[in-house]
């Protein structure tokens, strides 16, 4: 009988700096001449000046499609279209979460390059493996996993350092969790996201990936409110969008992402993934059984940067919510069956009361 393989995942290129896509099509071309760009609004304006002048005086066929918004069956179905008809070689996504996980569907279903370009480090969608894919009524339909990760991400820091800071913040948030959630897989000697042996690269990056939000988080925020690029922010870009990526894909999720999906049963329709996965990770340390010095330093970290310590902020008021929250982040299937012992509903009830309760007490100090 096999044991278990360990395995290591990521984007075969990752690209980062300030002004960095005025090099794209020197860092992208080799892979065609013909392009699709899947663009968001704001993705098409802050991106599409920069990248055509990378092309110089090449002839190289470029198409820019303004997508529908979310990554659901029919938004992909029309890209593919738009694939076959022209003979695109290359699609390229520039935009947020949506923009990625649409263009990512789109090039595999089509057998195409894909390149990702992140306008806002909110998420570490793009260097990840997966799409989170929608019915054309924006209900939930599945994840789409992918045997390979994108083949290159570049990432421009003056086109994040113009995004609102709220992204960045957000982006921290889904990063915070990274680490933690690793950190309970291995003990539990669960399989990574993408279902191997977890390796020790992907448990160093997760661990640099906490570090890194620790040592830059509040400085990275002045800069992005500055709108200007210094290692700082460079730093928390990278450690959002790649160590996060990459740490999360060979690792994986527990308490702290069930309970963002947990939030997603009630509702919440403003409740941000990164808040509430930040949120989600103080109640995995509860139901951890974390002493009190490890708890403070992550709440600490999160009132540093403007994360929630608390259910209000994140637009959850009754017990009732709580109630809904706790059941739909343990049924069967869910990350949080990564932790030590299994969570029932009303061990994970009880944590997400205390973090709060512990939140209130020290906003209240």
């Amino acid at each position: 009988m096999m044991g278990r393989l360990r395995a290591m995942r990521e984007p075969l290129k990752y690209v980062q700096g300030r002004d960095a896509l005025y090099k794209f099509h020197e860092e992208m071309g080799y892979m065609g001449k013909r392009w699709l760009f899947v663009c968001s609004n704001s993705g098409f304006k802050a991106c599409h000046d920069k990248i055509e002048s990378s092309f110089g005086e090449l002839d190289d066929y470029r198409r820019y499609e303004i997508f529908g918004g979310v990554s659901s069956n029919g938004e992909i179905e029309k890209m593919m279209q738009i694939v076959k008809e022209d003979n695109i070689e290359v699609v390229v996504a520039v935009g947020g979460g949506s923009a990625v996980d649409t263009a990512k569907a789109t090039a595999y279903y089509t057998g195409k390059h894909i390149v990702i370009v992140p306008t806002v480090a909110a998420t570490d969608a793009p260097c990840t493996g997966l799409s989170v894919i929608y019915n054309d009524d924006h209900s939930f339909d599945r994840y789409l996993f992918y045997p390979t990760n994108p083949d290159a991400v570049i990432v421009d820091c003056t086109v994040i350092a113009n995004a609102p800071v709220r992204f960045l913040v957000s982006g921290m948030g889904d990063a915070l969790g990274t680490y933690f959630e690793g950190r309970a897989s291995i003990r539990t000697e669960s399989a990574s996201l993408e279902g191997t042996g977890i390796t020790r690269a992907g448990q160093a990056l997760a661990k640099l990936c906490y570090e890194t939000l620790r040592e830059y988080g509040k400085m990275a925020i002045e800069a992005c409110k500055l709108h200007v690029v210094t290692p700082a922010l460079e730093n928390i870009i990278e450690a959002n969008v790649y160590l996060s990526g990459v740490g999360a894909d060979n690792v994986n999720c527990a308490a702290a992402h069930s309970f963002y999906n947990g939030v997603t049963a009630v509702g919440c329709k403003h409740a941000d993934h990164g808040d509430c996965v930040a949120f989600g990770t103080l109640v995995q340390l509860i139901l951890e059984g974390v002493p009190k010095e490890e708890f403070e330093e992550v709440q600490n970290f999160c009132l540093e940067v403007g994360l929630p310590v608390t259910l209000e902020q994140i637009g959850i008021t009754s017990e009732e919510q709580v109630k809904i929250i706790a059941e739909n982040a343990c049924v069967p299937g869910e990350t949080i069956h990564n932790l030590a012992g299994d969570v029932q509903p009303c061990e994970m009830y009880d944590a997400i009361l205390h973090a709060d309760a512990l939140g209130k007490a020290v906003l209240a100090e």
